[in-house]
């Protein structure tokens, strides 16, 4: 496998391929070199015969802070980073190519980290915000440090959750309401317990857990694993989960445009942390 600006990947068997997000800085806040980076990451090990499993873990003290908003990391999706999508407009102005970005960098490309053909196993420790949920969620398999932490606060910034949109299948549609209209915190054993989390694990024990467990999958068929992946997968998708993610990102589309009315940028500033808020891009 290659090297990456953003990851390091590591390959504590094998069978295993462990990708693991390195801007422990930015609380590996995911920057559009950091997306590429993921997806051919994933790609790689998809097409290693000799890979059976997929790790996404992070360093440093926190799994994921999210999207990282601010101006020097603008989305040239399509532009600096050929796209991996099938839509077009990127230089665009306006809304029709903050459409075309978003559509890219946040729904297609995670689309197809979903649907991966081998498992994957999201290893959370720390905070897990918002973009980060985007991240675990689109794996197979989610195993967090008993200190962990998830919250979706995008609604504060005026927008309708990330772009993701898959809260009522991961939560259940009223708790993930409450979730969405108080932008809490909820802990790896709330988590666990709402059917989200597979394991929660004490923190010194998570990567030797989730490794042991992605070890004890490696050990089944490939074929019989990806035709497992592709039956629950298509069974969700039937029940209407595309169909759901899709309408909510136009309506995420509709925040955007609203607050850029009100506010003259795409979030509600007030929801943005001081030292983010000078530096947001538009």
């Amino acid at each position: 496998m290659g090297a990456y600006e953003t990851l390091v990947v590591e390959r504590p068997d094998p069978a295993i391929a462990r990708i693991v997000m390195n801007r422990p800085e930015a609380r590996n806040a995911q920057n559009l070199q950091m997306t590429y980076d993921l997806n051919a990451a994933f790609d790689d090990a998809v097409q290693d015969d000799g890979v059976k499993v997929i790790i996404l873990a992070g360093n440093g003290p926190h799994f994921s802070a999210g999207h990282d908003l601010r101006a020097t990391t603008r989305n040239e999706a399509g532009i600096d980073f050929p796209p991996v999508g099938a839509w077009g407009g990127f230089r665009e102005p306006g809304a029709h190519g903050r459409m075309a970005r978003e559509q890219e960098i946040y729904l297609q490309i995670t689309r197809r980290w979903r649907n991966l053909a081998k498992p994957t196993i999201a290893e959370v420790h720390g905070k897990c915000i918002a973009g980060g949920l985007m991240l675990a969620w689109a794996c197979d398999l989610i195993v967090a440090a008993d200190s962990a932490e998830f919250c979706d606060p995008v609604v504060t910034m005026g927008v309708c959750g990330v772009e993701w949109f898959v809260h009522p299948w991961e939560l259940g549609p009223r708790k993930a309401k409450e979730l969405l209209f108080t932008a809490d915190s909820w802990s790896a054993q709330d988590a666990h317990q709402l059917g989200m989390v597979n394991h929660v694990v004490p923190a010194p024990e998570l990567s030797d857990f989730t490794l042991q467990l992605a070890l004890r999958i490696a050990a089944k068929p490939s074929f019989a694993l990806k035709m497992t992946k592709e039956a629950v997968n298509r069974s969700v998708d039937i029940q209407g989960q595309p169909a759901a993610i899709d309408q909510a990102f136009a309506l995420h589309q509709l925040c955007h445009a609203h607050n850029l009315q009100e506010f003259g940028m795409i979030v509600d500033p007030m929801g943005l942390h001081p030292s983010v808020r000078q530096q947001v891009k538009v």
